[in-house]
């Protein structure tokens, strides 16, 4: 597979870094119940869930940067429009998310009158305290954190059903281990 076929080796970096980011993001919210309420492992749990979530946040503006200078290789064999159509819906939604989430969560940490941590430094809050804000903010924060789960899981299987099933090089263009044939 040529380098003209696969995508940019920073594409594929980022790819690769926020799915890690986005596992350990999803991760710190749901097991920080192991531990009691107000305790310091469930703090620091959370402390880094919204560390790495700003961190996700960050890096999609790098990655939409490189996708705006840096041209997706094309799929082959082409693809049906449909199939297009509904990849770009899917990654579109994506990048929502990966910008949405985060901002939520800044959002609410600023309603709810908390610190902003990012690795040692305190961001400014967005909003004034706000309960009622919080509250709504939450509320769409965890329905976002749902869908979030849909679309990784489409996303995914996805990419498995191009490869296995459909035959295509979409898998293989953003694999990290370079040129990799399907059998």
């Amino acid at each position: 597979m040529s380098s003209s076929s696969r995508y940019h080796g920073a594409s594929i970096t980022l790819h690769w870094l926020m799915l890690v980011l986005l596992a350990a993001v999803y991760c710190l919210m749901e097991f920080r119940d192991i531990y009691p309420r107000g305790s310091e492992p469930r703090e620091l749990m959370k402390t880094w869930h919204y560390m790495l979530g700003l961190s996700v946040f960050a890096l999609v503006i790098v990655r939409l940067g490189l996708r705006a200078i840096l041209k997706a290789p094309p799929v082959s064999p082409a693809p049906p429009a449909w199939q297009t159509g509904l990849s770009h819906a899917v990654h579109a939604a994506l990048y929502l998310l990966m910008i949405g989430m985060p901002l939520g969560g800044w959002l609410l940490l600023s309603a709810e009158g908390a610190t902003i941590p990012f690795f040692g430094v305190e961001l400014p809050p967005l909003v004034a305290p706000s309960e009622t804000l919080a509250e709504t903010i939450e509320e769409i924060h965890e329905t976002g954190s749902k869908i979030g789960y849909g679309l990784i899981a489409i996303h995914t299987i996805a990419g498995l059903v191009h490869h296995y099933i459909f035959r295509d090089d979409t898998l293989s263009r953003m694999s990290p281990f370079g040129s990799r044939k399907h059998s």
